[in-house]
């Protein structure tokens, strides 16, 4: 069947309908299916390139050359409403990621000290302002350095207070940083006088235990040196890292490393001594554990118990971070809760 011939007004309506259509491309997905529809191999416009059989042979070379100028202009048509297309895309792009540089920045959000490393630092501050030095020790420890060192043998009760991880047959987690002591009596002679704070590991959790938890031991050997001297460091200490003078009451206790050993307690510090919640109505708080070092030890370490005396203490780190800061819950130190740590 020969191809129907197509009429000069047939462009005129391929044209307003092509132009009209681009006009109204939405978007360049859109556009460029209009592109394919109109000038593709089976578009619109080479559809009237097939009419031209039917067409007398002297018609044909003006007709061509009229679709090649729709197509030219349909062809510019497309490319100026695809550029239109892109720059309407970048305004809108720019409107909505537009950055208004008159308001106030946000600041970002600034770390802080965790508690536990505040009170540690205040408690080495106060105690370098008496004279005392900082020492450090290995926290997988000897079973000597943790236990025998200190007058407590394999066969000692007191061994069974401590609720040790053990990682071998004489290797430990140390229950205590009193290991640093007798590590420093090993091999320094008299006179000493050290804080030893760090780490510490104990087979216990609730609310007021941990795991893992922070000590700050203390030791002094000198000659003649008292509990009156105990007394006397233990007062300075609490008035300073609690603000002001606090009574302290000495209990008697028993240390395997300490002879005669107290159980120290300080007046509540959040009633007065009235009798509150938190110290179960006494009106007083346990706060350490301290006494006069051993003679055992100072054998064991190699000093002439004649010669020297001293004395030692230990306190928790998150015991007195807790009273200070009026904290309830040990557990609240390890969550890593943002909504605690940035109180401090």
């Amino acid at each position: 069947m020969a191809a129907e011939p197509v009429k000069p007004d047939d462009l005129a309506a391929v044209k307003e309908e092509a132009l009209a259509a681009i006009a109204a491309a939405a978007d360049l997905d859109a556009l460029e299916a209009l592109r394919v529809a109109l000038l593709g191999k089976r578009g619109r416009v080479a559809t009237l390139m097939q009419g031209m059989a039917g067409l007398d042979p002297g018609e044909r070379p003006a007709f061509g050359q009229a679709v090649n100028t729709l197509k030219g202009e349909v062809a510019a048509r497309l490319q100026e409403r695809r550029e239109a297309l892109r720059r309407a895309e970048i305004e809108r792009r720019l409107t909505a990621e537009a950055i208004d540089v008159t308001l106030p920045g946000r600041p970002p959000r600034r770390g802080s000290l965790h508690p536990l490393t505040r009170t540690q630092r205040e408690i080495e501050a106060i105690f370098l302002r008496m004279g005392f030095s900082v020492e450090s020790g290995p926290e997988v420890e000897t079973d000597y350095y943790n236990f025998e060192a200190l007058n407590i043998p394999r066969d000692h009760p007191a061994r069974d207070m401590q609720d040790t991880f053990y990682a071998g047959a004489d290797i430990v987690l140390r229950t205590h940083t009193s290991s640093v002591q007798s590590r420093i009596m090993e091999r320094q002679p008299p006179p000493i006088q050290i804080i030893a704070p760090g780490r510490v590991f104990r087979r216990d959790s609730d609310q007021t235990h941990s795991p893992m938890f922070h000590q700050v031991e203390g030791l002094l050997v000198d000659r003649d040196v008292s509990f009156g001297d105990l007394k006397g460091v233990l007062e300075s200490f609490t008035a300073e890292i609690f603000g002001r003078p606090l009574p302290l009451r000495f209990r008697p206790s028993y240390f395997p490393f300490t002879e005669p050993s107290a159980e120290v307690d300080v007046g509540c510090v959040m009633c007065e001594g009235a009798g509150c919640r938190v110290c179960s109505q006494t009106g007083w708080i346990e706060i350490l554990g301290c006494g006069m070092v051993d003679p055992n030890v100072f054998t064991l370490a190699g000093y002439n118990p004649d010669e020297v005396t001293g004395f030692a203490f230990g306190m928790g780190t998150e015991r007195i971070a807790m009273l200070k800061y009026g904290i309830p819950d040990l557990r609240l130190f390890f969550e890593n809760d943002l909504r605690f740590l940035e109180q401090f």
